[in-house]
Order: structure tokens, then C-alpha cells, then sequence
């Protein structure tokens, strides 16, 4: 028996993340690890990943029983966030809200607050010994730690103070009493009761201040034990959302971490020559791709010269691996003995 872990997968979009978080949970899972592959991504690469159907719920792949996986609602989360912290019926009242709908889905950080809530739950169910989330690529994965404390900012910010005025016993009453005789005034001009459903909704979303508080904690100390496993490849593009990681998290950034350079052209093509007398298309295939694994393995050391950090490299593969057998073969064990995941 183990204590839980939970290890965050970020990067940018595009970069493989979906499918090496697929990977190093079907490893884990061989390894002897109860797991649970997490993602918010709606294009269901992980379904495609692990060749199965995924639903809200954590289900067990029926052909790892180690392994279970879920695609994560952000909708149907936001609305579970809603009751654990609201009474019945102001839970009832915010999620018919159409401005709680619009707030959960336009939200910057509303996929990501959802993600790291269910995780936080995942983890502390006991039910698993590892719990993988890939993050949302949003962001490069950054919103997904920031997401906890920007709710918390959202529900208890000064500007919703304002609005909704000092947390003392009696508000809503005087609310009722007072506030709302006028809004129906102003409503009957502009017609759909508008400002009252506003002010309902700010008056029903400050109440659930003090659980999203003491949630939004837990979630943040969850975060500095996790191990993080940051996925780009040598593209300016996703190397420069990696560095952003490091450079605005350098809390979370600190170990255990690990980085991964995915699609990597192999080293010992650096060099490569074609046979005298090759054909010359030949001969400029060889020269482009030697100059491109040289670019890739300067790049690698530049990164790791200024974020001190362990680094794998996945070669890039001819198709995305699909099934158990070929995500399982792509993982060196290095990866996995960094990440602390061995047979246990």
C-alpha cells in the first residue's frame, strides 16, 4: 500500500500529451499500480489512445484491470462544485442560473478549476495509487494550478464584495426585504427581470466563498506534493509555452519534475551521410535531417542548462501508438523510474 499520488501532465496543445499521459498510466498500471487517467481534452484522444469508450465517471479498462480512465464533464463538475459548497437550494438556484452557465463556461480557468477539484477528489478517494491528469492546454497547463486560487479571487474579490456587501448574518434578508422590491422596479423597465437574476446570482455565488477557500487550499497543497511532467517537443512554439511553465511556477516547477522532448529525431543521425554516388535527393534528406537533430540536441541543452530538470527524449514514431502494447513500449523505463512509478 502506497500514499496517493498524483502527477500532472502539462504542455502545450499539439505536443502528445494526451497520449504520453495515456502511456505512463497504462505503464504504471502494468507496474502494479492501481491508476486513473484523467483528461478534460474534448477531442478524445485518450479514448483513442487507449481504444475504449470514456464517460464522466472513472471506468475500468476492461483489458488492464490496473487501469481505469474518465473524460472529465466541465459543465457536470462545475455544477458538483455548486452543491458540495452551496445549501440545497441556492446550489438549485445557481445552477439554473443562466449567469452561473455562462461564468462556468467563459470562466478563464473553468475547464482547469474543474479538472484540478475532481483531482483533488480522485486522489484523496484512496482509490487509486496513482491518479494522471492531463491538463488542459490552455495556458500550457499554467491555469490548471493558478485555477484554485483565481476561483477563490473570483468569489471573494473585492468587486463582489461590493456588489453584494458585507458577509453578516440577515444579508439575504435585508436583500429580500430591501434590495429586491427595487430591482423588480428597474426590472419592470428593462423588462426579463434581469437585474434581479443578477443580483441573486452574485448574492447565492458569495456564499459559497468559505468551502471554495477551504477547498481551493487543499487543492493547492495537493499541487506542491504532485509530481509534474512537463511534455513539449524542440518546436519554438511548444518549448517557449515550457519555459513560460517554469518561469511563472517556479514553486510548482521544483521537484520531482521531469520534461519530456516528444517526436525527437534520434542523435545518432547527426552526421549521417548518404553512399558516394547516392542520389542527390537522397544526399539533402540526410543533410536536413542531420542539421535538424543537431538543432534539437542544442535546443535540449540549451532548455536543460537554464531549468535544471530531468529530461527524457520519445523518438518521433512513423503513426500515434494506439492500444496498451504500443503506448506501454514507448515509455523508456528512465521516465518512469524519475517519476518514482516503479513495480511495487
Amino acid at each position: 500500500m502506497v500514499n496517493p499520488r498524483l502527477l500532472v501532465v502539462t504542455g502545450a496543445g499539439g505536443v502528445g500529451k494526451t497520449t504520453i499521459s495515456a502511456a505512463v498510466a497504462t505503464t504504471a498500471a502494468r507496474a502494479g499500480w492501481r491508476t486513473l487517467v484523467v483528461t478534460v481534452d474534448p477531442a478524445k484522444r485518450l479514448a483513442t489512445a487507449l481504444g475504449v469508450e470514456l464517460g464522466s465517471e472513472p471506468s475500468t479498462d476492461p483489458h488492464e484491470p490496473n487501469l481505469a480512465a474518465a473524460m472529465l464533464d466541465a459543465a457536470g463538475s462545475w455544477r458538483i462544485v455548486a452543491r458540495r459548497h452551496a445549501d440545497p437550494e441556492v446550489a438549485d438556484r445557481l445552477i439554473d442560473n443562466e449567469f452561473f452557465v455562462a461564468a462556468t463556461n467563459h470562466f478563464p480557468a473553468s475547464q482547469s478549476y474543474a479538472a484540478a477539484d475532481e483531482a483533488a477528489g480522485f486522489v484523496g478517494s484512496g482509490e487509486w495509487d496513482l491518479v494522471v491528469v492531463d491538463t488542459p492546454p490552455a495556458s500550457g497547463g499554467i491555469e490548471f494550478f493558478t485555477a484554485p486560487a483565481q476561483m477563490t479571487d473570483l468569489v471573494g474579490g473585492r468587486l463582489l464584495r461590493f456588489l453584494t456587501g458585507s458577509r453578516i448574518p440577515g444579508r439575504n434578508l435585508f436583500f429580500r426585504a430591501a434590495a429586491r422590491p427595487a430591482l423588480r422596479i428597474a426590472d419592470a423597465v428593462l423588462g426579463a427581470h434581469l437585474l434581479e437574476r443578477v443580483a441573486q446570482f452574485l448574492m447565492d455565488l458569495r456564499t459559497t466563498y468559505d468551502g471554495v477557500a477551504s477547498r481551493a487550499a487543499t487543492m493547492e497543497r495537493l499541487f506542491r506534493a504532485a509530481t509534474t511532467l512537463v511534455v513539449t517537443t524542440s518546436d519554438a512554439g511548444p518549448v517557449g509555452e515550457a519555459a513560460r511553465f517554469f518561469d511563472e511556477l517556479p514553486e510548482v516547477a521544483s521537484e520531482p519534475r521531469a520534461v519530456v522532448f516528444n517526436r525527437s529525431i534520434p542523435e545518432e543521425w547527426i552526421g549521417a551521410t548518404a553512399p558516394e554516388g547516392a542520389d542527390p535527393l537522397l544526399v539533402a534528406n540526410l543533410e536536413a535531417w542531420s542539421a535538424e537533430s543537431e538543432r534539437q540536441r542544442d535546443l535540449r541543452s540549451t532548455f536543460l542548462r537554464r531549468y535544471r530538470s530531468d529530461m527524457v527524449s520519445i523518438p518521433l514514431m512513423k503513426t500515434p501508438p494506439t492500444g496498451h502494447d504500443q503506448l506501454a513500449s514507448m515509455i523508456p523505463s528512465e521516465l518512469m523510474s524519475i517519476l518514482g512509478i516503479d513495480n511495487h
